[in-house]
């Protein structure tokens, strides 16, 4: 044994010593850092969506905005009518969209958020990463929790777990900060729900944010609620996550994360709030269902309104932040193209000419996704885009296009896997089309059943062979 491995080891049993609650970052069995579940913070203040919510995503409110202590609460969102849906789907009927953008929250003042996250994989330690990514000044944290969820706004009892940041209760987020929490030990089982509270003692300004988050974030009135086994007296119920980028077990040598990267097909947009039905999360439901992939986790870095070309939030800008810097990350999927193919070919103004766009276009920046990742030892799942046809921003020459780049991404061999989005949601009475079972409300984004279909398109053996996948170039 070396000094320096000794003096390790007894700094581990002090630190044991000292606080139950700590935890080291590595053993020496080989565990490591893995997410288990994580969310892409917005990057970039981007225009709100010309129409519905797959056009883009909204816009933020001014850096100055004021906080509202109370923000209003988002109104309620009606039962899915699955069977007009069905019925308007198969019969071809005017696409209607069931869901829509969930409010912003303007910032927050003296106030606690309580956020809902289910995990993939589960862990006895556990850590939490914030992100600052939007802010213009330093913003200081007044404390940090996290515990089980039991229903509601409520915490198991006995689960809470106070968050420390440097072994301090208190932190402060610099602007453009990633703040790692210091590890927890807690009991977290696969598909959990945990809850991360913070509180801010001073105005935040507008809040680094995931727009659709799909579950509820429930907003305080004044004051410190983050140990409070509920939020009694909630002030708004949002559904988006603020300033929280993922939540990291400390997992066996073996143990890795998949990142689905994408745009709003990813990010779950129509699926049923609260339900966790968008496809990453029904994948990892089935990855903990196999006993080969239990040890991977799934972190969502699906983006609404994202494209995958573009400046400060598109896919080739936040590709590193938000994929390749994910803590453990062994596979990446990349569905994005279909928002860059609607924006370069739906309808202009008359005597504008459309941007010079091809399924090169998009191929040359697949090709770019690939490289970045084989550079970090992270591998790429290629994946088919999804039929748009009878939606709103449907074009022949899109069409096209996506066809195109779809025959790419299956024979080129430049992935390292494949997965057939298009062929297990394409109608094969008209492949322009979602078929009546993906249970698409507006021929963008699949519905409920629609996202099990893409999940169940996953062969999980590919995430455990150790050979080069049929149809990749060694």
């Amino acid at each position: 044994m070396t000094p320096y491995t000794r003096r390790t080891g007894l700094a581990l049993i002090l630190l044991a010593l000292l606080d139950p609650i700590a935890a080291p970052a590595q053993t020496s069995n080989g565990e490591h850092w893995i997410a288990t579940w994580g969310t892409a913070q917005q990057l970039a203040r981007i225009p709100p969506p010309a129409a519905g919510r797959g056009a883009g995503a909204p816009a933020a409110p001014a850096a100055n905005a004021q906080p509202a202590p109370a923000a209003p609460a988002p109104p309620a969102r009606p039962p899915a009518p699955a069977q007009s849906v069905a019925a308007g789907n198969a019969g071809r009927g005017a696409p209607q969209r069931r869901f829509g953008i969930p409010p912003a929250l303007p910032g927050l003042s003296n106030q606690t958020i309580r956020m809902i996250a289910r995990v993939s994989t589960g862990g006895r330690t556990v850590r939490v990463r914030l992100t600052h990514a939007l802010g213009a000044t330093a913003l200081p944290l007044g404390a940090a929790h996290l515990a089980l969820r039991s229903t509601g706004s409520g915490i198991v009892p006995g689960s809470d777990r106070v968050l420390t940041f440097s072994r301090k209760p208190t932190a402060t987020l610099y602007a453009g900060q990633v703040l790692v929490s210091d590890p927890v030990t807690i009991n977290l089982a696969p598909l959990a729900d945990v809850v991360v509270s913070l509180y801010f003692p001073g105005e935040t300004g507008t809040p680094t944010s995931h727009t659709f988050g799909l579950r509820p974030t429930y907003v305080s009135t004044t004051g410190d609620f983050t140990g409070a086994a509920e939020i009694a007296d909630v002030a708004a119920t949002m559904q988006s996550y603020y300033w929280l980028a993922g939540v990291d077990v400390l997992a066996p040598a073996d143990a890795g994360t998949i990142v689905t990267f994408g745009d709003s097909i990813t990010d779950g947009d129509q699926s049923t709030p609260d339900s966790n039905r968008m496809w990453p999360s029904v994948l990892a439901a089935r990855l903990q269902a196999n006993q080969g992939t239990a040890r991977l986790g799934i972190v969502n870095a699906g983006i609404s309104g994202n494209r995958i070309l573009g400046d400060n939030n598109g896919g080739l800008a936040r590709l590193t932040s938000h994929a390749l810097s994910v803590p453990g990350v062994k596979w990446i999927t990349l569905l994005e193209g279909i928002n860059d193919i609607t924006g370069a070919t739906r309808a202009s103004a008359p005597g504008t000419p459309a941007p010079a766009f091809s399924a090169e276009t998009l191929i040359a920046a697949y090709g770019q996704v690939i490289e970045l990742a084989h550079l970090y030892g992270v591998k790429v799942i290629g994946c088919t885009i999804t039929p748009y046809g009878g939606s709103g921003p449907f074009t022949d020459q899109g069409e096209a296009i996506r066809q195109a780049v779809n025959t790419w991404v299956r024979s080129s061999g430049a992935f390292d896997a494949v997965v057939d989005f298009d062929a297990a949601t394409r109608d094969p009475q008209d492949p322009k089309r979602f078929r009546p079972e993906a249970d698409s409300p507006d021929m963008l984004h699949p519905g409920d059943a629609g996202y099990t279909l893409m999940a169940d398109a996953f062969e999980l053996g590919m995430f455990t062979r150790k050979s080069v996948p049929a149809g990749r170039k060694k």
